[in-house]
């Protein structure tokens, strides 16, 4: 059985294991530092609202993908400003499930993830985007880390 929590990438802010755990995320993990002033954190469950909540709280940009059993990520954007997309990673297991692709149609999370990252001050890269949200892999933590990349997040830091 695989992963059935999530990571969270946001800008680095104070108490922000606090400021999780108030917006309703459980189960909180280390933090990894990114450059740039990001960082990740993985966590085992996500309430309903957690985002728009933490997003609220922080003040700060962010992306969470929670994960179904490693086969499936369910990725959430947004930005102070309101900004947002939803999407989904691993489209041909997500199948298997029986989860309406149509509700997370392409084109549109490609666009909103582009004008999310934008309005984060990061520079995307489109076609990158387009291909962790078609691509598939064993396992779709493979797809979230190349995802972020594709946001034009910052790697880790040494």
């Amino acid at each position: 059985m695989g992963n059935s929590g999530g990571s969270l990438t946001t800008r680095a802010t104070r108490e922000l294991h606090g400021l999780m755990r108030e917006a309703g995320l459980t189960g909180i993990d280390d933090t990894e530092a990114l450059a740039e002033d990001w960082q990740v954190t993985d966590f085992s469950d996500a309430g309903q609202r957690s985002l728009s909540a933490l997003v609220q709280r922080t003040g700060t940009p962010a992306v969470l993908v929670s994960f179904h059993d490693s086969d499936v990520g369910f990725i959430e954007a947004l930005t102070p400003d309101g900004i947002g997309w939803e999407g989904l990673l691993n489209r041909e297991m997500a199948e298997s499930y029986e989860i309406p692709l149509e509700h997370f149609p392409i084109e549109s999370a490609v666009a909103d993830a582009l004008a999310w990252s934008a309005a984060a001050g990061l520079t995307p890269d489109e076609e990158a985007i387009r291909h962790t949200l078609t691509g598939s892999a064993l396992f779709a933590e493979e797809l979230s880390s190349a995802l972020m990349v594709a946001l034009g997040l910052p790697r880790a830091t040494s």
